[in-house]
């Protein structure tokens, strides 16, 4: 089996790190999918070049936490995942998207546990873990703890492998930033804590 990969070397390493019995090709800028006519599948991990899903109809696997399908007008076998920084080694993937044979097939080669989720801003996981993020930044401001103290307690009290400023220094603040605007136009409990769009250098 045949995987292009649209990446950096960090997600790289993270995704074929372990998985030595698939041909992985590794892409850094934009590419046409008409170069590689016998790959079995696509994963985009970086999204900043525009591609033409069209030209193919192998399974596309795009790291889209935000945008959702729909508003992206993908066709019908381009499928979103969560490829932020510590959920691509995950044993299951929140998919939105027709999980069609093609697409199954690749993802138990990839020994990954498929989640069928909506095709919604955030998918599952990344809304839960932008809100305590959120939520620990407020605590910051508010004078409740610093910041190690906020991650030595959510660690042992929830058991997370981070805490919530850890995990938005891996995932990067500016991309729970942009999830956490997305949801709020639709729900204010999703609204950015002034100093976490502070530290995300958005402040007006």
């Amino acid at each position: 089996m045949q995987i292009v990969v649209l990446t950096s070397d960090e997600q790289w390493e993270s995704l074929t790190g372990s998985i030595t019995d698939i041909e992985w090709v590794q892409e850094k800028t934009s590419f046409s999918f008409t170069d590689y006519i016998h790959a079995d599948a696509f994963i985009i991990l970086d999204t900043t070049p525009q591609l033409d899903y069209t030209q193919t109809t192998k399974p596309v696997f795009i790291n889209s936490v935000t945008n959702t399908l729909k508003e992206l007008n993908t066709p019908k076998h381009v499928l979103r995942i969560n490829g932020w920084n510590s959920f691509l080694n995950r044993t299951s993937w929140e998919i939105a998207g027709i999980l069609n044979p093609a697409a199954t097939i690749v993802l138990e080669k990839l020994n990954k546990n498929p989640i069928a989720v909506a095709d919604e801003p955030g998918l599952v996981a990344a809304k839960i873990i932008a809100m305590i993020i959120n939520e620990a930044w407020f605590a910051l401001g508010d004078g409740v703890s610093d910041k190690p103290a906020i991650d030595i307690a959510m660690k042992l009290g929830t058991n997370y492998p981070y805490g919530p400023f850890e995990w938005a220094e891996k995932i990067g603040l500016n991309n729970i930033y942009t999830l956490l605007q997305k949801l709020s136009l639709t729900d204010t409990r999703y609204q950015p804590s002034p100093m976490l769009v502070a530290a995300a250098g958005h402040n007006k």
